[in-house]
């Protein structure tokens, strides 16, 4: 097997490691999980808006993507989809959800088959709960984590994740980027905790009107460049960038992300309402 930049890797790299580079750069180039690292600590920077009625998406909406890897043009496909609003454990939530699946030459080195679900307070975005549903390598793994901010009562089933107040998970993450007034905001910045490790996020528009070309068709974006913090130091070895229509809906028609093993990108190629 020939690697990223003529690098040959053998096969025993098909190891836990190579496994988790793979579903971190499958997952976070869409904000679903992250690289690991050392644990972290990262400032809080909740929004008051409401969300509710300022989200310029809604329920029944789903999103198709194609993931692009190194060499590989059709690597895994993506879908983003909005099931219901529900009220959880005495929260009115979003539940957000993402479902990959890796395809093609691919899915002959890295099988995968994964959901994730988000629960995100309809006011705040603040992460409420946060599923993953994995299947990867012909192993499977279900983890619930139900989020607690420093101070607030628990009000779930079972033990709590005590984080930082206003603490995304990276799914809901994405989500809230589209909500954000980015004509009226130079920097946003929230804590984000992808099920093992806290990070700061810090996202700034780029662009504000720049034409883009995906399968979905032709749209003019907002780029949204995206760096990693932890304990004030940026990841530098991660880069994220997002291009959101500059319609109602600020939806998401291209990602890229240039990660350790390389580069990734997520182009739309269908959008059901």
């Amino acid at each position: 097997m020939v690697g990223l930049k003529g690098m040959k890797l053998p096969r025993c790299q098909r190891s836990e490691e190579s496994r988790r580079n793979w579903v971190a750069a499958g997952a976070f180039v869409v904000l679903l999980a992250i690289c690991p690292f050392a644990r972290t600590f990262a400032a809080n920077a909740a929004r008051t808006s409401n969300a509710e009625n300022a989200a310029p998406f809604r329920v029944g909406e789903t999103l198709n993507y194609r993931v692009e890897w190194s060499a590989f043009s059709n690597a895994a496909t993506v879908q983003l989809s909005i099931p219901e609003q529900r009220n959880l454990y005495g929260w009115p939530t979003w539940h957000f959800r993402a479902t990959t699946h890796t395809v093609g030459s691919v899915r002959s080195i890295f099988e995968i088959d994964d959901q994730f679900d988000s629960y995100s307070d309809r006011s705040t975005f603040e992460s409420r709960q946060f599923e993953e549903h994995l299947s990867e390598l012909g192993r499977a793994k279900e983890d619930v984590m139900h989020f607690a901010a420093t101070g607030e009562d628990a009000k779930g089933p079972g033990p709590m994740v005590v984080v930082l107040p206003g603490t995304r998970d990276p799914l809901d993450m994405l989500y809230d980027l589209r909500a954000i007034d980015w004509d009226h905001t130079p920097e946003f910045r929230v804590p984000v905790y992808d099920g093992k490790n806290m990070y700061e996020i810090r996202a700034r528009r780029d662009i504000a009107n720049q034409p883009v070309t995906v399968a979905a068709g032709q749209f003019s974006t907002s780029r949204i460049s995206i760096q990693l913090f932890q304990y004030e130091r940026e990841l530098d070895n991660l880069h994220f960038e997002v291009w959101l229509a500059n319609d109602a809906a600020k939806t998401p028609v291209l990602m890229r992300a240039d990660l350790p093993f390389g580069s990734v990108r997520v182009e739309l190629i269908s959008v059901t309402n």
